[in-house]
């Protein structure tokens, strides 16, 4: 499968989000509670979040394949993975597992960080610690959201 991984364009945000949601509500929304649900959709509609990515300090990578979004990660607080989601059409294809390994190259070798944070979901654990991460926290729930802190060190 030929896709394209790069930084996001302006006109990338509403797909990206919009394919973020769908896959949310297929995948991680099985195990949140509507309080969950409805603070994570509050979060990727936040005017002040498409504000900072228009500033450059809410950086995105996409995966495109003709041209659509199939895949977008996201960094905030200098090295902490955001988001990282792909359409579920195009699982288990190393979509994912590229988009990860690019943003660790950038923080690593261009940002100059020496590791990467993330909460993971619970049907992403397994994802992350295929590709180096190890669990920090157990899993905890804040607002209906359950995450498990992770990183990886570089």
């Amino acid at each position: 499968m030929a896709y394209e991984i790069r930084w996001a364009r302006e006109m990338e945000w509403v797909p990206a989000m919009q394919m973020i949601w769908r896959t949310f509500l297929k995948y991680d929304g099985i195990d949140y509670t509507d309080e969950g649900i409805k603070n994570f959709f509050d979060f990727i509609t936040d005017d002040d979040l498409h504000a900072a990515f228009l500033k450059g300090e809410y950086q995105m990578m996409v995966a495109l394949k003709d041209g659509e979004v199939i895949g977008a990660g996201s960094l905030r607080n200098r090295n902490h993975l955001s988001l990282l989601f792909v359409d579920g059409d195009h699982h288990h294809r190393g979509v994912g597992s590229a988009i990860l390994i690019r943003l660790c190259d950038y923080l690593k070798c261009e940002a100059g960080e020496r590791c990467m944070s993330l909460k993971a979901a619970p049907y992403a654990v397994d994802f992350y610690k295929k590709l180096g991460f190890h669990t920090v926290r157990p899993e905890e729930e804040h607002s209906g959201i359950r995450v498990t802190s992770m990183v990886k060190i570089f």
